[in-house]
């Protein structure tokens, strides 16, 4: 069944998905990046022609191709899984056996709905199960999945579950709290709001458990 135009505008302003894995076609990865700039680069162009911009002024004809660049090889990157951080764990040596949080993550993103950027802080957390990840590697693994076009409940829900197949444990929380400029800069017109989302995984389902990372969240740590 095809939807209507109305109904595809409600689900796009609705931030409904369809599905926990990024929509791909099978052939996502036969063009290289290089061909898929050049492609972009003419299908950009003929976007702005038809807005009636004139590509001929110094300051418009090279953006086609800067467009081109920065989808492919920066702000949707994270499509391509070659490009996924190696994730090195090591021994818990410490035997440390409480929650790490890596909070306050920045990260940038776009509304796949409209193409317009998602920019929040991400707090991950996790309990050990005899393995740990290099810190950085969160942050990393956050700016992954933020660079490709997402809705914010698959962003948080792909990045929990990448943890915990790469930990082997379901001790996982993530929560995510981010401005929508398909919300605040076109639609409704709101830039007060912003939307949070959260998975918590086994110890974290627990209501103690989930106070405490809250408070550790909220814990003031100016540097």
């Amino acid at each position: 069944m095809e939807l209507s135009d109305l109904m595809i505008d409600e689900m796009g302003d609705s931030h409904v998905s369809t599905n926990l894995d990024t929509p791909m076609l099978p052939t996502a990865f036969d063009k290289t990046d290089d061909e898929k700039v050049a492609i972009i680069q003419k299908h950009f162009a003929a976007i702005m022609e038809t807005l009636g911009l004139d590509l001929t002024d110094d300051s418009l004809k090279g953006t086609p191709k800067r467009v081109a660049k920065m989808y492919v090889k920066e702000i949707f990157k994270g499509l391509n899984p070659a490009n996924k951080p190696a994730i090195a764990l090591f021994e818990n040596k410490y035997r440390y056996q409480e929650m790490l949080v890596e909070k306050n993550i920045q990260f940038y993103s776009n509304c796949e709905h409209h193409f317009v950027p998602i920019m929040g802080k991400a707090h991950v957390a996790y309990i050990s199960s005899g393995k740990v990840i290099g810190l950085s590697k969160l942050n990393r693994l956050v700016q992954h999945f933020a660079k490709r076009p997402q809705v914010q409940e698959r962003l948080t829900v792909q990045i929990a579950k990448d943890l915990q197949q790469a930990l082997d444990t379901q001790d996982v929380a993530v929560i995510i709290d981010a401005k929508h400029l398909c919300v605040a800069s076109r639609g409704v017109e709101d830039n007060s709001s912003s939307t949070v989302t959260a998975f918590y995984g086994g110890a974290f389902k627990e209501e103690a458990k989930r106070a405490e990372l809250l408070k550790l969240i909220e814990l003031q740590t100016n540097y």
